[in-house]
């Protein structure tokens, strides 16, 4: 243990991985990974299908470098060196050095070394080896992202775990900056961003919840009942209180760990810290994230703007629900009793009377706050709760409206504010309409988390909006993800211009048959009549031409120009669904693609390019050129 202390140890990969020189292991920092073994690197070998040049043990180099020395200094060659495995080395000369492979078995056929097939070619020293050796990630880090995996221990198609996939994400996101943000990087006002794997999955299938699952498994179709059990059922066990509990604890206990040793790795950190999440795991973190308590001067500030807002505008939007109801002529009553919305939904019947409002004035009054206030509350079922029950605070009726049907656990507390949280392929919105949350309150956002990005493919089968829940009474299209390079798709492009050209085609086709009909139809006229009123023909026949013409225009729904819409504050005013362009392949068939729409996000650009591009944003740090339709 003495010895292990003393000796050097050499952070690397970007500060996950510490290298112990002594005991020649690496050792990952922020998560669970078998130790690797580490060599120092002095005598290499190659085959004809070996990619690139393996380095020999370091016990078997300091004998190939003792008798390479020995034959130099001696000008002795054509030396053989022969290794535990059978392994056979001649030092020909300084520039030619071959490995032969071991003999397969002894007898008394066995052949010589030339005779046992291609050698390796084996190299001292590493000039002139055809391989880059990386220079390393920046060591500045601006940010920091915790990425917390959906259903299962496998989160691509390849069966790779959470740390792999987030390598990937981690390796995009370095080629992003250098392409997108090469400014910035050369004034030295970028370095990189650090994302971190947060795994939960294994925690959760250490309580032996598996051992009794196996009990009660069916011996049948054992390799598909074995998936199911691992990766679909964890769907199922977040939503028993039990597990539940389990999963959200695990999660921030984690986040809370990773957090305070990167802090203690990293001193002189001063960045924000973001999370992401993939499927099932971005409804954690929401779940989370909405039973965040924000700090007491946030509620009071958040109070005292409310009231703001209420005082100065309330007596207004209280006249327009009047002139909606058709009562415009009480405003002067309302008005000369400060009755404000929020005053207006906690009026009785004995309030109105006293008032001076007649009867069936009341009752329209009335009709409209009780619906109102059951369209917010959104209880499918039971009654609404009544105007009196809730709180001043608009904000949290909405924490109740949102957090409706949630898992009862008691969610534990980050000990950071997120700055931003993005969602890939999540399933947010279905499970909040499974619970009984019609609608999002266009003035609710997360206590702690100003920022929220719901990120998904077109075909992934688990991705839902969140956008509709909160204008419901608007059909807008979500936000499409600029291409990283710059430009729409090239069949996205030709399916659009394909679009445009059948509306116009099928515009100048019913335009020239509606004008054969009509001549078709006309009452027969006699010629010289005919030939009297051959300029009125004309006249009419182009007056008859103009209301087609003006079809003939792109439709509005073709148009790429849409009007700002307003989604409310969940992203401080800001869109919030984002679609990925589809590769072409793609297109041909959406079924095919499906299952891989929705594991594509980690070697996803376009994906990287908009974490970076909030991200930065945030600092005052913008891409070298925008790209076309981002906001």
């Amino acid at each position: 243990a003495g010895k292990e202390q003393a000796g050097v140890v050499v952070p690397t990969s970007g500060g996950r991985y510490d290298v112990h020189l002594r005991a020649r292991r690496r050792v990952a920092v922020y998560w669970e990974e078998e130790a690797a073994e580490v060599r120092r690197c002095t005598w290499f070998y190659k085959g004809d299908k070996d990619n690139k040049f393996i380095p020999y043990s370091e016990s078997f180099s300091e004998e190939l470098e003792e008798a390479y020395m020995i034959a130099v200094t001696l000008g002795e060659w054509k030396k053989k060196l022969e290794s535990p495995n059978r392994e056979v080395i001649i030092l020909h000369n300084p520039k030619l050095m071959v490995h032969y492979h071991p003999v397969a078995s002894s007898d008394d056929w066995v052949s010589t070394p030339t005779e046992q097939g291609r050698p390796r070619t084996v190299k001292r020293g590493v000039e002139n080896i055809a391989v880059e050796i990386p220079n390393g990630e920046p060591l500045q880090i601006d940010h920091l992202v915790f990425v917390v995996h959906g259903i299962g221990p496998a989160c691509d198609i390849r069966f790779r775990s959470i740390v792999q996939c987030v390598n990937d994400f981690r390796n995009v996101s370095l080629s992003m900056l250098q392409s997108h943000f090469r400014k910035a990087q050369e004034q030295q006002q970028v370095g990189r961003v650090e994302f971190l794997p947060v795994n939960w999955h294994s925690s959760l299938h250490s309580t032996g919840v598996d051992v009794d699952l196996e009990r009660i498994t069916l011996p049948s179709i054992n390799r598909l009942r074995h998936f199911i059990n691992d990766t679909i059922l964890d769907v199922f066990f977040y939503n028993s209180s039990t597990y539940c509990q389990t999963i959200v604890d695990t999660v921030a206990s984690e986040m809370n760990r990773l957090h305070r040793l990167f802090l203690q790795r990293n001193p002189h950190f001063r960045g924000g810290v973001s999370i992401a999440g993939h499927s099932l795991g971005s409804l954690i973190l929401f779940d989370l994230l909405t039973n965040q308590k924000a700090d007491p001067e946030e509620k009071e500030h958040c109070v005292q703007g409310s009231r703001t807002t209420s005082s100065t505008g309330g007596i207004e939007e209280v006249k327009e629900i009047l002139k909606k109801l058709e009562l415009s002529e009480y405003c002067d009553v309302f008005e000369k009793e400060k009755m404000d919305r929020q005053a207006l939904f906690l009026c009785t019947e004995q309030n109105l009377k006293e008032m001076g409002i007649p009867l069936g004035p009341r009752m329209k009054i009335l009709h409209y706050i009780s619906s109102e206030t059951g369209m917010k509350v959104c209880f499918p079922h039971g009654s609404p709760s009544q105007p009196g029950d809730s709180s001043e605070d608009g904000r949290s009726c909405q924490y109740r409206d949102v957090g409706l049907g949630q898992v009862s656990a008691n969610y534990p507390q980050l000990n950071y504010k997120p700055s931003i949280f993005f969602a890939f392929g999540s399933p947010i919105g279905m499970f909040l309409t499974v619970r009984g949350v019609k609608r999002i309150d266009p003035n609710y956002s997360l206590p702690t988390c100003k920022g929220f990005f719901n990120i998904f493919h077109p075909f992934d089968p688990v991705a839902y909006r969140i956008e509709p829940m909160i204008v419901p009474e608007l059909e807008f299209e979500p936000m499409l993800l600029p291409h990283h390079k710059g430009r729409k798709r090239m069949h996205l492009e030709l399916k659009e211009g394909l679009t445009r050209m059948s509306v116009d085609l099928k515009n100048n086709l019913l335009g020239s048959l509606r004008v054969a009909w009509q001549s078709f139809t006309r009452s027969p006229v006699l010629a010289l009549e005919a030939g009297s009123s051959e300029a009125e023909a004309e006249a009419d026949a182009g007056t008859e031409k103009q209301p087609d013409t003006k079809p003939e225009e792109p439709p509005a729904a073709v148009k790429e120009e849409t009007p700002p819409i307003n989604v409310g504050r969940l992203n401080g005013g800001n869109r919030i669904d984002y679609v990925l362009q589809e590769k072409p392949i793609e297109s041909f068939n959406e079924y095919l693609f499906a299952l891989q729409g929705h594991l594509c996000y980690w070697e996803s650009e376009d994906t990287v390019l908009l974490v970076l591009k909030e991200i930065y944003q945030t600092q005052g740090i913008t891409l070298d050129q925008p790209l076309p339709g981002s906001q």
